[in-house]
């Protein structure tokens, strides 16, 4: 069922008995150049993989920014928009790149920071569950502003899903990761990676639990991807 939530495009999951409040909600957000449904795949996965997921209600927004005139690809969207020179520089594996990276909150994040927080407070207005009940999570730019929100919450959320993400905002992530201690994290990544480095998520990692946040970081023999 397509939606929207806050201003944005949305598929939400059940599309049967969407009435029936839910226990718990899952929302996942999809990564620079991709469609609004990448990531829809993922719920047919997990509910085979764990079926009592379905008391769950799944929402996949869609990013705000059309990259159509870019050419990036049929319905590719951005929560943000890229660097472009500094992500050629990422590919080459230039340490210093990296580390701009780590430094930098993009241009971008506070707009779409915006969006998805209002995103959420429809969310829990119209479902009735506070944030506790609310996992977030995304796809490597989706996993960075998943990430953002979820340190700048009033209240923790259930849990946060780090999906080929990466470390930006290194000084206000590391300021205030501390409120959150406790909160679980899954976050997953190839080793290689050839566009976010592995050495990157395990900084990202390392980050989180020196301020006691329980991380189970999954690495795979791949690239960019799930």
């Amino acid at each position: 069922m397509h939606t929207i939530l806050g201003s944005l495009r949305c598929t939400v999951f059940p599309e049967a008995d969407a009435s029936k409040p839910p226990r718990a909600v899952v929302v996942l957000c999809h990564g620079y150049g991709a469609p609004g449904d990448d990531l829809v795949g993922l719920h047919r996965e997990l509910l085979a993989m764990k079926p009592s997921l379905s008391q769950a209600r799944f929402i996949f927004p869609e990013a705000p920014l059309s990259l159509a005139q870019l050419g990036v690809g049929e319905g590719a969207r951005a929560w943000w928009q890229l660097d472009m020179e500094r992500i050629i520089r990422l590919q080459t594996a230039d340490a210093a790149a990296i580390e701009e990276l780590e430094k930098t909150e993009p241009e971008g994040l506070p707009h779409a920071r915006q969006v998805l927080l209002k995103l959420l407070d429809e969310v829990t207005r119209a479902t009735g569950l506070p944030y506790s009940r609310v996992l977030l999570g995304g796809f490597s730019q989706g996993a960075m502003l998943a990430t953002d929100v979820t340190l700048r919450l009033e209240e923790a959320p259930l849990g946060l899903a780090i999906l080929s993400g990466t470390l930006i905002c290194r000084e206000s992530w590391t300021r205030r990761a501390k409120a959150r201690s406790g909160l679980p994290v899954f976050q997953s990544h190839g080793t290689e990676d050839p566009l976010l480095p592995y050495s990157a998520a395990v900084k990202l990692k390392e980050l989180l639990t020196a301020s006691g946040l329980p991380v189970e970081l999954t690495s795979f023999g791949g690239g960019h991807g799930i």
